[in-house]
């Protein structure tokens, strides 16, 4: 971390700025209401993929249609398109704060460990030196959800994959696992991250509301058990949850509220949800915006003086990620048009947040 030092009356001349801030590495510094004062910064971001396959055909899952011979033509040229593409989109979130790019990344719909490996050497991402916690899940269709870290910023201590059990007519519902990872940001907050894909709507929004809202409930769970051992908790829910911010699952089951004033102490904080209720989504469906894609944290990381606390949150909805012509116009510049191949990136926007820290 560097230090730099301004004088009271240039200060002063900004004054009438709410935030002028200056980059440095993993750092930020502020300047409010006429004094200096310093502040570490770094985020956080999920980012659902949409299919990242590669072209090896894997006998234990459903991949056919991501084949050289499948349906959709995915070949080696198509495959490495995408996750160049990918690399290009994680490489800028969080830039705006974090040079450094952003120091966790949640992902969803990746078929394994492989394509994550290869999406860490594409030349806008190696100098990071991404590392992967990965682990397989019972999904029929063969996705998975991961994580994504920067070494120099955060270290993980332990990780498991918590299965989400459902049933239907009597048979198990198989789905990705929700996958939990402990670690330490910055050398000095332990966090705990839990990346969640939640069933999807196929099948109809009130019929497959009960297998979100065990998504809901396990992920509650978790929280609460740690709250059993630990008096404060920095705890981060993230994924596509398939739901809104306002759906009772994210509510009601998790808990999660949308004011900071109407939160307990064992709340959860959603600040996806004043977005959503002003009309900003992270996926579009039948011309109506969505916001599935979401990071909720602990009331913890609201007003932590000490350690890391809650600056801001975002969606990553730059122009080059959405479709400019044609029937999707507006909507998120995905991969395939149907079974056209088109080359574009997910049909979700990455979500991210910023945490800050007080330096001395």
């Amino acid at each position: 971390m560097f230090s730099l030092r301004f004088s009271v009356n240039f200060a002063r001349n900004l004054a009438n700025m709410r935030f002028f801030i200056l980059f440095l590495f993993f750092g930020v510094v502020f300047l409010s209401k006429g004094f200096a004062q310093k502040a570490k910064v770094t985020s956080i971001g999920f980012y659902n993929l949409e299919n990242l396959f590669d072209t090896v055909d894997d006998t234990l899952i459903s991949d056919e249609e991501f084949l050289p011979e499948g349906k959709r033509n995915w070949t080696p040229e198509k495959y490495q398109e995408k996750s160049s593409n990918m690399a290009n989109v994680i490489s800028q979130i969080g830039l705006e704060f974090c040079p450094a790019g952003l120091s966790v990344l949640g992902v969803a719909e990746i078929e394994n460990k492989k394509v994550l490996e290869d999406l860490v050497k594409q030349p806008v991402l190696k100098d990071r030196n991404y590392q992967i916690v990965h682990q397989d899940s019972p999904d029929g269709r063969g996705v998975d959800v991961g994580l994504l870290y920067n070494p120099s910023h955060f270290k993980v201590l332990s990780y498991k994959a918590i299965p989400l059990i459902n049933f239907e007519n009597g048979k198990r519902r198989f789905t990705r696992d929700i996958l939990y990872v402990k670690g330490v940001l910055d050398k000095s907050d332990t966090l705990h991250i839990l990346v969640n894909h939640w069933p999807s709507r196929g099948g109809g929004e009130k019929q497959t509301k009960p297998y979100r809202n065990n998504g809901a409930k396990v992920c509650r769970e978790v929280y609460d058990s740690l709250l059993t051992v630990h008096k404060n908790v920095h705890f981060v829910v993230m994924g596509d949850l398939n739901d809104n911010p306002d759906d009772e699952s994210v509510t009601s089951f998790l808990r999660a509220k949308s004011k900071i004033e109407k939160m307990s102490d064992k709340d959860l904080y959603n600040p996806f949800h004043e977005m959503y209720r002003r009309g900003l989504g992270s996926n579009a469906y039948r011309d109506a915006w969505s916001l599935f894609d979401q990071i909720i944290i602990s009331k913890d990381l609201m007003d932590n003086v000490v350690g890391y606390k809650f600056y801001k949150a975002s969606v990553f909805n730059k122009d080059f990620l959405t479709t400019t012509s044609g029937q999707y116009k507006g909507y998120p510049f995905r991969t395939f048009n149907f079974d056209n191949y088109q080359g574009g990136y997910s049909d979700h926007y990455p979500t991210y947040m910023y945490l800050v820290k007080k330096l001395e």
